[in-house]
């Protein structure tokens, strides 16, 4: 629905997860009937996640316990555990660092340059352990990079950046051609991020295996108010997989699409799943997590930008053990804890056996959905205040 926002210039309404409520149907299952499994270029996982190529969420220790749990973390290439062979050092420095300090602390960081023989060390590391490995790479350095992180074991790349399009222009440098490159690789390859179904489509028709969903809605990203742009999550999410019918119907290839960002809680999990998903990408419910490698911290991607930086470090603290995050025993009522087992009761309480019935379950615009009844929690700060 658009909405006039002057004259002359209409707006599409777009909602976020706590804007939306998934409606109960007529059935209901038994939770350990559920099934939440996921499959994507020729891989199964437990869970239909993935962990963030964040420098405070996913190192070698997290992609591999991730692994063990059913997930699937994903390694920056471009990040501290390939610019320094102690990156735990480095990661105890910036956990140290005041909150005025953070961001001009992170920029001469980030200085130091990648060392290529670092990629093969870290995914030979967590190949070893015998789990999937994926790792991402920026558009901009992939052609320089790709080679040792295919030959050292890689089993998914993730091209990753803010936005990434199919059609990026420049009169400076030459643009990787994601059609072509994709086409060249014998690994499965996704791309991300996008907001819009002209975007997810179009990265879609590169070859793609995946697509993620998500511009500017995670917990230390602030490109919502660097440059003014973004879309609410639930909407982002629908409108790609809208896309992914299409495309689904012009040539009978399934692309999945990953929920990227905005996910604070199981119910946000459900949500997503619910508006399309077929799986998520996490940061900030793995960074709280007691083995991650940002000591109770958080940041993104272009934290550090040397120019513009979108995005700040947060603190999200120590709250539990990664299986406790994601898998529970939950021991708050906040949603914060099993976040998959929140998944499977969802979907269990709602009648649907697996990941692509629940895309199908209705939703309603709820934004009362937070208040309604909830005076005494919102007073005392506890559950859902």
């Amino acid at each position: 629905m658009e909405v006039e926002i002057g004259k002359g210039k209409l707006a599409r309404r777009a909602y976020g997860f706590d804007d939306i409520a998934i409606v109960p149907s007529r059935r209901t299952r038994d939770p350990e009937d559920i099934d939440i499994s996921w499959q994507i270029g020729g891989y199964q996982f437990e869970l239909p996640m993935m962990a963030s190529a964040m420098d405070g969420v996913v190192d070698v220790r997290i992609a591999i316990a991730l692994g063990e749990l059913g997930g699937l973390g994903v390694l920056n290439l471009e990040g501290l555990q390939t610019r320094y062979k102690d990156a735990d050092s480095v990661l105890e420095k910036i956990a140290s660092f005041s909150k005025d300090e953070a961001t001009r602390g992170l920029q001469e960081i980030y200085k130091e340059p990648i060392k290529p023989e670092l990629i093969g060390e870290r995914i030979q590391a967590i190949k070893a352990a015998g789990v999937t490995v994926a790792a991402s790479l920026t558009p901009q350095r992939v052609t320089q990079y790709y080679k040792q992180a295919i030959d050292a074991g890689l089993d998914i790349l993730v091209i990753q950046g803010t936005v990434v399009s199919a059609e990026h222009v420049s009169t400076k440098v030459t643009p990787l051609n994601l059609h072509e490159f994709i086409g060249s690789v014998d690994i499965p390859v996704l791309v991300g991020g996008c907001c819009s179904y002209s975007t997810a489509l179009h990265l879609m028709r590169t070859g793609a295996i995946g697509v993620l969903v998500g511009v500017g809605p995670g917990a230390a990203c602030t490109t919502r108010q660097v440059l003014g742009l973004g879309g609410p999550q639930a909407t982002a999410i629908a409108d790609a997989a809208a896309a992914r019918t299409r495309h689904l119907d012009e040539t009978g290839q399934y692309i999945q699409v990953i929920a990227d960002g905005g996910l604070r809680v199981g119910g946000d999990v459900a949500r997503a799943i619910a508006c399309g998903a077929d799986a998520v990408m996490m940061g900030s419910p793995v960074a709280r997590a007691n083995e991650a490698p940002g000591k109770g911290y958080h940041w993104g991607m272009a934290t550090f930008h040397p120019e513009l930086p979108r995005g700040t470090r947060v603190q999200a603290g120590k709250q539990a053990s990664l299986k406790e995050i994601l898998l529970g025993p939950a021991r708050e009522n906040d949603g914060t804890l099993n976040l998959f087992g929140a998944l499977k009761t969802s979907m269990a309480t709602c009648g649907y056996e697996n990941i692509k019935a629940f895309q199908k379950a209705e939703l309603m615009v709820a934004p009362a959905l937070k208040t309604e009844g909830k005076p005494l929690q919102r007073a005392q700060g506890g559950g859902m205040g």
